[in-house]
C-alpha cells in the first residue's frame, strides 16, 4: 500500500468497518497496534456528515463532522494513513467536509487544532481565533 501511483477516491458519509476506521485512528494517531478496534457508528450515524478516503479499496483517510443540529458544524479526527501522507488527501477530506457542511446549512464551521497543523487548516480556509479548553479527565 502507498504507491504513488494508488488513485485515492473521495467518499461522502460512506460507513467504514470499525475495524477498518479503528485500524487508520491507530496508524494515524498513536501507531499503537494494542489499542483496541471500537465502535465508531454511534457517531457516524449522529454526524452531519464524514467523508472517507479510499485506495485499491482501503481506507487511507477520514475526516468526521460533527455539529449542534443547527448552523454549527465541527471538523473531528482528521486522520490519514501515514503511507499516504503529503499528498494532499487531507486538504481533500476537509474541503469536501465544508462543502457537504454547507449544503446541508451548516454556517459556521469550526477546528481545534496543534500547531503544527496550522498551514493544512489555513490551506482549507481556516483562519485563526481565540478558542477554549477543559481537559474534562484532568484532576479527577
Amino acid at each position: 500500500m502507498g504507491g504513488e501511483k494508488s488513485h485515492v477516491s473521495i467518499e461522502i458519509d460512506a460507513f467504514p468497518s470499525d475495524e477498518d476506521l479503528s485500524e487508520l485512528m491507530r496508524l494515524s494517531w498513536t501507531g499503537d497496534p494494542s489499542i483496541p478496534t471500537r465502535s465508531y457508528q454511534n457517531i457516524l450515524s449522529r454526524s452531519l456528515t464524514h467523508i472517507c478516503a479510499y485506495a485499491e479499496g482501503v481506507l487511507v483517510g477520514f475526516v468526521n463532522v460533527a455539529w449542534d443540529g443547527g448552523i454549527h458544524a465541527f471538523v473531528l479526527d482528521t486522520s490519514v494513513h501515514p503511507s499516504f501522507r503529503r499528498r494532499s488527501i487531507a486538504t481533500r477530506l476537509v474541503r469536501q467536509a465544508a462543502a457537504t457542511a454547507r449544503e446541508r446549512g451548516a454556517e459556521w464551521l469550526h477546528v481545534d487544532h496543534e500547531p503544527h497543523l496550522r498551514v493544512l487548516y489555513a490551506q482549507c480556509g481556516f483562519r485563526p481565533t481565540s478558542a477554549g479548553l477543559i481537559d474534562l479527565l484532568a484532576n479527577q
